[in-house]
């Protein structure tokens, strides 16, 4: 039966290809096509709604997956991005730490890299922690800097982290100098400023002008005593004014650091306390 339609297959084929345009095979071929054009175009119409359906479901599946692809790689992208941000920012703040503390550490102290873990929950500028300790050197009344300039002092103590009084609260004082004049007082928090500091028991004769920097003092004195060692940036001269009939100055001064957002500071472990 095989070897029988193998033949007549044969035999069409050369025949069709032998005869003309008007023969037999090729009108029955026209023929076909005529009776089933119609019929093919139908259903090509009538499939047309299922197949441009299915059509719709496959693309938006790969519209989404396509979709949550690039929701994956963007949120990738934005990780990546805070990390090298992150670390571009530590590598600033611990450039700038590291060439302001490099020529005011006292003989005998040690520089303790730390980091600020914890701040006060008030919006005062008043305390915050570091994860540094006693096991790393820390004492207590250890100065301690930040990229801009002094931040506070070591006010406790524990093992693995302590806690840092900023100059910014109320109970505060610091023994500063203004630079180049050399005018000394006393560096105190202002009342409902955080950001603003107050140089106290300033005589009306000295010369201080707005913009001047304010440094720390460091000398010991029985009228004016200091913990930090000298030449610390605290800020710059913000206002100047006379008061109680031009016997003493109102200084006002800008603190350099951003003690609300550092987060990285440097503990003069174990400095000289005069």
């Amino acid at each position: 039966m095989l070897a029988v339609l193998v033949v007549a297959g044969l035999t069409m084929l050369s025949l069709y290809f032998q005869e003309g345009p008007t023969g037999p095979l090729h009108s029955g071929q026209g023929l076909v096509s005529n009776l089933l054009g119609p019929v093919e175009e139908g259903a090509s119409r009538a499939l047309k709604p299922p197949r441009d359906l299915i059509n719709w479901f496959s693309e938006t599946f790969d519209a989404r997956g396509e979709n949550a692809r690039l929701r994956d790689e963007v949120a990738d992208l934005r990780n990546r991005l805070a990390e090298s941000e992150s670390t571009a920012t530590a590598g600033s703040q611990r450039a700038k730490l590291d060439s302001l503390v490099g020529g005011l550490v006292p003989t005998g102290s040690t520089p303790v890299d730390a980091r600020v873990i914890g701040r006060s929950p008030t919006v005062w500028y008043s305390t915050v922690v570091i994860d540094k300790g006693s096991s790393a050197g820390v004492r207590l009344d250890d100065p301690v800097v930040s990229p801009a300039g002094l931040a506070g002092r070591v006010t406790l103590v524990n093992r693995g982290n302590s806690e840092v009084t900023l100059i910014t609260d109320s109970d505060s004082s610091v023994a500063a100098r203004v630079f180049p004049s050399g005018t000394i007082g006393v560096i105190e928090p202002e009342l409902g400023k955080p950001q603003n500091l107050q140089l106290n028991y300033i005589r009306g004769g000295e010369e201080i002008r707005k913009g001047q920097m304010v440094v720390t003092a460091g000398f010991s004195d029985p009228a004016l005593s200091s913990l930090f060692p000298p030449g610390i940036p605290i800020g710059r001269v913000s206002e100047v004014s006379l008061e109680e009939l031009q016997a003493y100055q109102r200084v006002e001064v800008r603190v350099y650091a951003d003690l609300r957002d550092m987060d990285y500071v440097k503990v003069l472990a174990s400095g000289s306390k005069g």
